[in-house]
C-alpha cells in the first residue's frame, strides 16, 4: 500500500506535508490515548499514517479530508483495520455539530496545514462545548504562540484568545525530516483542553475580542497609548491594571477584567 500512496504527490495548494516518521506517529497516539468508546475526529488524514494507528486502537473514527484524490486511498488502506467515517470536506467550513450533540464528546486531532492552522483553530472554538480536547501537529512558531505565557516574545492575540477558552500545552518538537516533503520549519505537537467552565467570563465577548486585537495591533506601545481611545486612566484603575504596561504583560484574565470594566462604563 505504501507504493500506492507514493503515487499521490503532496499538493502545495493544500499545504500537504505527510507525516511518515513511525516514532513521532507513536508519540502522538500515545499522547492522545484514544479509547474505543470515544468520538475521535482527525482533520486532514492525508495518506492515513496517523489514521491507521488510531484505528488500530479505537476500531472506528471520523476523518475529514479536503483532497478528494486521497479518499479512495484512505478507504482502501483502512477497511481491514476498522470503520472510518470519511468526509470529503473543507474543515474550515465544516459544521462539527453534525458529528455530535453531546457536550465534551469530540476528541479532535490532526497534522494541520500551516496555512490554515490559525483560522481553523478559531473555527473550532465555535464548537468548544462539544469538544473534550484537541491535539494538533502545527508549525512550532504557532504552538509557541498558543502556549506562550505573559511577558514572553511569543505571547500575543492568539495566546490570549485561545487561552481564554482552553489550556494550551506544548508536548514535543517534530523536525522537518519527519515529513514528506520536509517543511522549511520545525513543527510541534500541542494539546488544547477546553475550560469547563470558563474561569473568567467576558461580559461582552465581541468587545473583549476587539479590545485584545486593538491592544496587540500596537504591541510596542503601552496600554495607555494603544488603548487611549478605548480606556481612561480611571478604567485602568478600576480594573486594577497599570496603564504603563505593554499588552504582552497582561494575562487573559486581566484583559477580561479590563473589558468588563469598559462594558460597564460604556
Amino acid at each position: 500500500m505504501q507504493d500506492k500512496n507514493n503515487l499521490h504527490r503532496p499538493r502545495k495548494r493544500f499545504g500537504q506535508h505527510f507525516l511518515h516518521d513511525p516514532n513521532i506517529l507513536r508519540q502522538i497516539v500515545d499522547a492522545i490515548q484514544p479509547k474505543p468508546t470515544q468520538n475521535i475526529v482527525e482533520i486532514g488524514p492525508g495518506q492515513g499514517a496517523l489514521t491507521h494507528l488510531m484505528l488500530e486502537r479505537v476500531q472506528q473514527m471520523t476523518a475529514i479530508e479536503l483532497d478528494r484524490d486521497l479518499i479512495p486511498l484512505l478507504q482502501e488502506s483502512t477497511h481491514a483495520i476498522g470503520t472510518l467515517n470519511l468526509i470529503n470536506a473543507d474543515a474550515l467550513d465544516f459544521d462539527f455539530s453534525s458529528l455530535t450533540s453531546t457536550p465534551q464528546h469530540l476528541r479532535i486531532t490532526g497534522n494541520l496545514p500551516y496555512n490554515i492552522s490559525t483560522p481553523l483553530i478559531f473555527h473550532l472554538l465555535e464548537y468548544l462545548p462539544l469538544i473534550k480536547d484537541m491535539h494538533f501537529l502545527l508549525q512550532k512558531e504557532v504552538v509557541d504562540r498558543l502556549a506562550a505565557q505573559p511577558g514572553s516574545s511569543a505571547y500575543g492575540r492568539l495566546s490570549v484568545m485561545v487561552q481564554y477558552y482552553c489550556s494550551a500545552t506544548r508536548l514535543f518538537r517534530v523536525g522537518p525530516g519527519a515529513f514528506r516533503p520536509p517543511p522549511k520549519v520545525d513543527s510541534a505537537v500541542v494539546r488544547l483542553i477546553p475550560h469547563s467552565p470558563i474561569p473568567f467570563q467576558a461580559n461582552h465577548y465581541p468587545g473583549f475580542s476587539a479590545l485584545v486585537r486593538q491592544a496587540f495591533s500596537q504591541r510596542r506601545k503601552t496600554l495607555r497609548r494603544s488603548l487611549k481611545s478605548w480606556a481612561s486612566e480611571k478604567d485602568f484603575l478600576n480594573a486594577g491594571i497599570d496603564s504603563g504596561l505593554r499588552p504582552e504583560q497582561l494575562s487573559p484574565q486581566q484583559f477580561v477584567e479590563l473589558s468588563n470594566v469598559l462594558t460597564v462604563t460604556s
